[in-house]
Order: structure tokens, then C-alpha cells, then sequence
């Protein structure tokens, strides 16, 4: 999943459970809208990237630099960077919102499609009550 900095979810992929995440990794990132908002032609490349040590691989480090994108990614066995946990806590949290949704806690359904829909859903679900307490 990739979210905003207010923990937003923008694009969310889905694979199997014995799928690891690095190999959708790219994928996710290559799958990005357009970020849009100032005059001229829209940005396609964020510019910080934040993940977590399951990431931490340096063919995926350089890949994000390749698309423009700093990776800020903690190492394995090494002591946390200073204050990624407060930034990562954006990123489980809307995981958290997506669980709200108990059909989503689970995988029940077999079809991928109805399963999808379901992500998707749920994701715009919170972002219209995201826009309903900006707008109030």
C-alpha cells in the first residue's frame, strides 16, 4: 500500500499470502498515479520513499533511485533510524482503517476481483470520511 504523509491510502496492491512483498514491491511503485496540484505537467515520482526492513535490499534501493526516489529504509540488524517509527506509524495506521472493515481483517474471498473491489472500496470509503471532516 502507499499512503500520504496524513496516512491517505493513494494505490493499494494485492498478491497472494505466500507472495513476499519486495517481489510486488516495484510493481507498486511503478503503478503510482500522477500526483497533480500545481500548474504544468504533473509529477509521476514521489520523493522520499519510507518502508520498512523487509524492503531493505540494495536491488530495491537502487531501483528507487533509478525512478528518482530516496529510500529511507532502516537496515537489518542495525538499531532503528531516529524517529522512523513516529513516520511508519502513518502506514499502519490506515493498514489499521483498512481492518476496521472485518470482510478485510481476513481473506475470505477465493476471487481476487471481489476481494479487490473490496480494497478498493474500503480505501475510498476513508477517503470520503477523510473529506467529509476537511470540508466540516
Amino acid at each position: 500500500m502507499i499512503c500520504d504523509g496524513n496516512g491517505t491510502p493513494i494505490y493499494v496492491l494485492t498478491s497472494g499470502a505466500n507472495v513476499p512483498d519486495i517481489s510486488r514491491a516495484l510493481d507498486l511503485l511503478d503503478c503510482y498515479p500522477p500526483i497533480a496540484g500545481r500548474p504544468g505537467r504533473p509529477r509521476r515520482r514521489f520523493e522520499v520513499l519510507l518502508a520498512d526492513k523487509g524492503y531493505s535490499s540494495e536491488a530495491f534501493r537502487q531501483a528507487c533511485r533509478e525512478r528518482g526516489t530516496e529510500a529511507i529504509i532502516a537496515k537489518p540488524k542495525t538499531p532503528n533510524i531516529k524517529g522512523l517509527g513516529k513516520l511508519r506509524y502513518v502506514v499502519e495506521q490506515t493498514f489499521a482503517l483498512l481492518h476496521q472493515f472485518r470482510r478485510l481483517a481476513v481473506r475470505w474471498e477465493r476471487r481476487l476481483d471481489i476481494h479487490d473491489s473490496l480494497v478498493s472500496l474500503a480505501c475510498a470509503m476513508i477517503c470520503w470520511r477523510r473529506l467529509i471532516k476537511w470540508t466540516a
